[in-house]
């Protein structure tokens, strides 16, 4: 997680624009250790979601779909927070 986040801190300072949205961290992990995961974001301050775990990659297609879900989801998001 701290490697990720200063990943997503350096884009956010050093890349984003001003009328972008915060960028999104996405970690895929080879193996479920739920122990690990728990320990791992018990002091993480950023919203942290866990969507499912899978054993094996997810086809190209389908990661891609979920993706696009995704920036749906949190384009609809930002629409409505400007609209209120």
């Amino acid at each position: 997680m701290g490697q990720i986040n200063l990943y997503l801190e350096a884009l956010d300072r050093d890349v984003k624009n001003d009328n972008e949205n915060p960028s999104i961290g996405i970690l895929f992990c080879k193996d479920k250790d739920k122990e690990v995961v728990e320990y791992t974001l018990s002091r993480c301050m950023s919203p942290t979601l866990i969507a499912e775990y899978q054993t094996k990659l997810p086809d190209k297609k389908i990661l891609q779909k979920k993706l696009h879900e995704i920036l749906v989801i949190t384009k609809n998001l930002t629409n409505r927070s400007m609209i209120s």
